[in-house]
């Protein structure tokens, strides 16, 4: 709320309406006319590559849709029936569900890339079918962040149904597209493992090689044996270590000599650690490093871009926002392109009335089942932060 008044006061103070912006206590808009020109420019040098995408866009539409409900019905089931394997879901709001800075940053860096390609998509492909844009641009609602093109509304009701298809289904299929190209960018890093489902996981990664040190304490038997950060121990006196749970069969007293396994550079290494008191329980040995809470996996091939950690954290947030955006702004809602997309697909087809009650069956169960997987996740884990 701070960061909007901020926005708001700065918008005001500099006479953003006087340039397109509307400014309104709880939202800022700007809309820009000369969209239509900007995009007639890029279509005349991808007029063909177009045409290939926006047939393609009808197809992925579908499937999108498809994907997205099955996802949430699966994972609704596997509440009741197979609990270990449900995926929390929430909604990221800055400042309310994403409360660390940094990944506020990464939220407000990646949205503005990710509204450009999804709304720039929908006013290329309506150019290419000849329906004309009349403004373009975004707004942001306190938190929430949106784009937008705007086309003609008689061009575009008038139009076959099959282009406003295309021109519905574009804005989808190049966010995910597009994140197909992140995840390019991102595959064979270990540290993307770490979110892929296991049955992809096993194609592009071999088995956990251990359990990265994140930190060593200071004045501890780790430092003195010469643990570092980012060593990755996969043994304990013997003991394999694949898996941060791995540790809890290790069983230590204060001042024992454990051998320690680590993996450092591609070498492996075994060092002689002395453990000294636990905190909590003196005659515990504690090797004294705090340990990361996922593994490192081993790409089956060994090279891929070496990102700095903040860069990857910024593209694994675009390559994030990309593909749900796309796969879940295909839910059939009112206030998403699913809602346009399949009363497009009904319309003419029954009466007025009966087309009215069908989205509005539609809508409820769309509703209740996303609604559903956003509730349990807050039983199940509390209110979700990240």
């Amino acid at each position: 709320m701070i960061a909007w008044v901020v926005v708001f006061t700065v918008a005001k103070v500099s006479k953003l309406d006087k340039h397109g912006f509307e400014i309104k206590p709880y939202s800022l808009t700007y809309k820009n006319q000369n969209v239509q020109l900007i995009l007639s420019r890029i279509l005349n040098r991808t007029q063909r590559a177009t045409r290939i995408f926006s047939n393609i866009s009808v197809v992925l539409g579908f499937i999108m849709m498809g994907a997205a409900f099955w996802y949430l019905a699966s994972n609704l089931s596997n509440f009741f029936v197979k609990p270990e394997s449900f995926s929390e879901m929430t909604v990221l709001i800055p400042g309310v569900t994403i409360q660390s800075s940094s990944n506020i940053a990464y939220f407000l860096l990646s949205v503005p890339i990710v509204l450009v390609i999804h709304e720039g998509a929908h006013g290329i492909v309506a150019t290419l079918e000849k329906i004309k844009i009349k403004t373009g641009g975004f707004a942001v609602f306190i938190a929430l962040f949106a784009g937008f093109v705007e086309p003609d509304e008689e061009e575009f009701v008038k139009a076959k149904k099959l282009s406003r298809l295309r021109v519905i289904g574009a804005g989808a299929t190049s966010n995910v597209l597009f994140s197909f190209i992140i995840a390019g960018l991102l595959i064979f890093n270990p540290s993307f493992a770490l979110i892929m489902p296991d049955p992809i996981k096993g194609v592009f990664y071999h088995q956990p090689l251990g359990v990265p040190i994140v930190s060593v304490t200071a004045g501890s038997g780790a430092e003195k044996a010469g643990l570092q950060k980012d060593d990755i121990i996969n043994a304990i006196d013997g003991n394999s270590i694949a898996l941060p749970q791995d540790f809890a069969k290790i069983k230590l007293k204060a001042g024992d000599t454990a051998m320690v396994t680590v993996i450092r550079d591609g070498k492996t290494l075994q060092i002689p650690v002395v453990t000294t008191p636990s905190t909590d329980d003196p005659q515990k040995g504690m090797l004294g490093i705090l340990r990361a809470a996922l593994p490192s996996y081993e790409p089956v091939v060994p090279y891929y871009i070496h990102w700095s950690p903040e860069v990857f954290m910024f593209l694994l947030w675009l390559w994030m926002l990309s593909f749900f955006i796309g796969i879940f702004n295909m839910l059939p809602l009112p206030i998403l392109d699913g809602g346009k997309f399949i009363h497009t697909i009904i319309e003419k087809k029954v009466s007025e009335k009966i087309l009215k009650a069908s989205m509005i069956s539609i809508y409820a169960v769309t509703f209740a089942l996303f609604g559903l997987n956003i509730a349990l996740s807050a039983v199940k884990s509390g209110f979700i932060t990240i």
